[in-house]
């Protein structure tokens, strides 16, 4: 972990926001870089229907290029000493997220928890939790 970089993915949230205070304060500390990841649904459609005007493409292009803005955007507020990459995948947030964590051989992944109980649990995939279960390097969960 200590030479290694930290990843912290984001959904732009309030929750994440802070989760990349932790991310940067843990850098900082360990003197390592920060993959920002986003990841963009992969969107479905057919064209037989013509339920979009768009293909699934290029509205996933359209997605992908309002968080590469959101990031610049969120990284403009911090002034880090550390390298940090950003990232864009898509595709499953928890497969896409556990993926990059191991192709790019991270010391940590530092995640926001949206704290959904209840029914909302039940209901809603909860990414944080599927991401520690699934993920081989230690993760830090901030709420």
């Amino acid at each position: 972990m200590r030479t290694r970089q930290i990843l912290c993915p984001t959904d732009f949230s309030e929750t994440a926001f802070h989760a990349l205070k932790y991310a940067l304060e843990m850098a900082t500390f360990y003197h390592v870089g920060i993959r920002l990841l986003h990841v963009v649904d992969q969107p479905k459609g057919n064209e037989n229907y013509q339920i979009l005007a768009i293909t699934p493409e290029e509205l996933a292009e359209g997605m992908e290029q309002a968080a590469s803005e959101k990031m610049n955007l969120l990284l403009s507020e911090f002034n880090c000493q550390y390298t940090v990459e950003t990232v864009i995948r898509r595709g499953s947030a928890i497969e896409q997220i556990l993926e990059d964590a191991e192709q790019n051989d991270v010391g940590m992944i530092v995640i926001a928890s949206h704290g959904r109980t209840g029914l909302s649990h039940f209901l809603h995939t909860n990414v944080a939790e599927g991401v520690a279960n699934g993920a081989k390097c230690p993760v830090l969960v901030v709420k």
